[in-house]
């Protein structure tokens, strides 16, 4: 590799070959929805446990089978476990659903730029996530929730296709309890016994408690669901420069080599997953991209 391409990589990557993974024991895989799962990973050989800011991914290699780029979706302080959430539905995930515990996988990273979460303090700060875009935004809760006392008003929007599809149900309703937090659930479609707010989550950005002039949002789901997200936000009055995305579905090395990452004329894994809409608007207008 050539002393450019090393400058051009994350300072962590460069104390190390960027495309040289390390060991990682599986200690637990919890299925989260009927698609959705999550593991606790754990290095080997005693080696230290990388430290990551919230927004971050790393790529997760399954020996003999391949690797992929998945966000980080632990408290990034904690330093005695490395948590990721993912769906089953390609061949290395589904590979990592059949895993057992002991079990050795490979990872590089932590890779990208991060939520904003420690320059925003003294702000509302708002959170809309769609369907597993839950999973890269919760270490920035954790974060913020860690300080609770920097920040104005918190809201969580989250939304999801069925109630059978909510991620994380027992820290929603943890955070739910909390006085100085607001969160909003809603789902595409009703079953069972849901009772609760059925709907697009971005009908709940008309009343959700913060103020516009003062709030930094940030965004993870579907493109789609981003592009019409980040219009009402725009509606409600935030300025497009304090309206965060992620584009972390986008990537595929991890380091800017492949080219797969390439979204308009932006590298996702070299300038982001984590850009200002600002930056990225008039790539989302853009259907065909």
């Amino acid at each position: 590799m050539t002393a450019v391409m090393q400058a051009r990589l994350p300072a962590p990557a460069r104390l190390r070959d960027p495309m040289l993974p390390s060991l990682y024991r599986l200690e637990r895989l919890q299925w989260d929805t009927r698609d959705t799962f999550s593991m606790d990973l754990l290095p080997q050989n005693g080696a230290d446990m990388p430290a990551f800011k919230p927004g971050q991914f790393n790529m997760v290699y399954v020996y003999g089978v391949g690797e992929i780029p998945i966000s980080i979706s632990g408290d990034p302080g904690r330093r005695d476990v490395l948590i990721h959430t993912t769906r089953a539905v390609g061949t290395v995930t589904r590979a990592m659903s059949e895993m057992k515990v002991g079990d050795t996988l490979g990872i590089r990273g932590p890779f990208g730029t991060a939520w904003p979460v420690d320059a925003v303090r003294k702000h509302d700060v708002v959170i809309i996530a769609g369907g597993i875009g839950l999973a890269p935004l919760r270490p920035a809760m954790y974060r913020i929730l860690a300080t609770r006392e920097h920040f104005g008003r918190v809201v969580l929007l989250y939304g999801a296709r069925t109630p059978g599809d909510v991620l994380y149900r027992r820290e929603l309703k943890q955070w739910r309890s909390e006085f100085d937090l607001d969160v909003f659930v809603t789902v595409d479609r009703a079953t069972g016994s849901w009772r609760g707010s059925v709907g697009l989550v971005t009908q709940l950005i008309g009343r959700a408690p913060f103020d516009p002039l003062n709030t930094v949002a940030m965004v993870c789901g579907p493109e789609v669901m981003m592009r019409f997200t980040t219009l009402e936000l725009e509606k409600r009055g935030i300025d497009r420069n304090n309206i965060y995305i992620s584009f972390e579905r986008n990537m595929k090395c991890g380091v800017g080599l492949c080219g797969h990452c390439q979204f308009g004329s932006v590298f996702v894994c070299k300038e982001g997953p984590v850009l200002r809409y600002s930056q990225m608007q008039h790539l989302l207008s853009k259907w065909e991209i």
